[in-house]
């Protein structure tokens, strides 16, 4: 039995798999559907768990996808409901968002997003523009669980020469995603 026909009901046999196009768009749009969904929730690992969703509810609707129409507006859409599903869920935290904010955070994130490609690109182009000593420590302060007193102690090295070479680094950083940008717009 199908992980499809598990939730809805088909039959084995009904499943048909996605087109070529769709799975293409549906693989295109990964990384701006995460981001959308985490412009509006803080934590990356719940905007992970409603990426998730949002998939399965873009798969399970496939066969609504009408070709040749905007696909991320589409599955947008679809990670919209499923925010607002997760913060209704979660009504009990004690720091909620109300729908009507959530959809005013949608809306700008939806309006900001090519700056935001833009400002994404630039830094990439950066970060391999950096000294590699000065990648790798970038690399480890952001890794998942790292701090800077973590680095430190794993480094040897003293806490403040760490926060102090990371400074450096980011206004390194932010000199040059402002410059390629400037360019860009040149």
């Amino acid at each position: 039995m199908t992980a499809r026909s598990r939730t809805t009901g088909d039959s084995p046999a009904a499943f048909e798999p996605p087109a070529a196009e769709f799975v293409q768009e549906f693989t295109r749009q990964q990384r701006k559907l995460f981001l959308y969904i985490l412009s509006q929730i803080p934590s990356p690992i719940e905007a992970e768990e409603i990426l998730q969703e949002t998939n399965l509810v873009i798969w399970r609707k496939c066969r609504e996808f009408e070709p040749g129409t905007n696909f991320a507006a589409w599955s947008t859409r679809i990670a919209r409901l499923e925010v607002l599903k997760y913060l209704d869920r979660r009504q009990r935290d004690r720091a909620r968002f109300s729908p009507a904010l959530v959809e005013l955070l949608a809306e700008e994130v939806l309006e900001d997003e090519p700056r935001l490609e833009e400002r994404r690109k630039a830094l990439a182009y950066c970060l391999q523009k950096l000294k590699a000593r000065d990648c790798e420590l970038i690399e480890r302060r952001y890794a998942p669980g790292a701090s800077g007193t973590s680095l430190a102690e794993t480094l040897g090295r003293p806490a403040n020469s760490i926060y102090q070479s990371l400074s450096r680094i980011r206004r390194t950083l932010m000199d040059c995603i402002n410059r390629r940008l400037a360019e860009a717009q040149a």
